[in-house]
């Protein structure tokens, strides 16, 4: 029996979930990044965090970090390169609804944007 999937967790789903050539309309050329995979790359690239941090905020282990993030740079060359579309949505999360002692960020991001949800719904509070 394989081992369950453990939730990854993240701050906040995306404000916009769809980038892409502006002139591109067609949904064959569409690339699918899920929300785990928007995260690693927020908190790698954009807050500049290691692997090993990213995989502490996340609540998940650092091999599975560097998967993530490889499939998810994978998926941002193809769309450059390719010009498609990138949709973010889906994936095995929990978003984060509170303030935690253990965020890197000095407090999750949600409580500086007003896109806070609710881990057990994903409603907005």
């Amino acid at each position: 029996m394989p081992r369950p999937i453990k939730c990854r967790r993240v701050c906040s789903l995306p404000e916009n979930n769809e980038f892409g050539p502006m002139s591109m309309n067609n949904s064959d050329f569409v690339i699918s990044m899920s929300v785990d995979e928007y995260e690693t790359i927020r908190l790698i690239d954009l807050n500049e965090m290691t692997q090993e941090e990213c995989a502490i905020q996340m609540n998940i282990a650092r091999t599975t970090v560097q998967a993530i993030y490889a499939d998810a740079r994978k998926k941002i060359a193809d769309a450059i390169v390719n010009g498609k579309r990138i949709f973010i949505g889906g994936g095995n999360v929990s978003v984060c609804k509170k303030y935690r002692e253990d965020c890197k960020l000095g407090g999750c991001r949600c409580h500086f944007h007003r896109n806070c949800y609710n881990d057990e719904t994903n409603n907005k509070e």
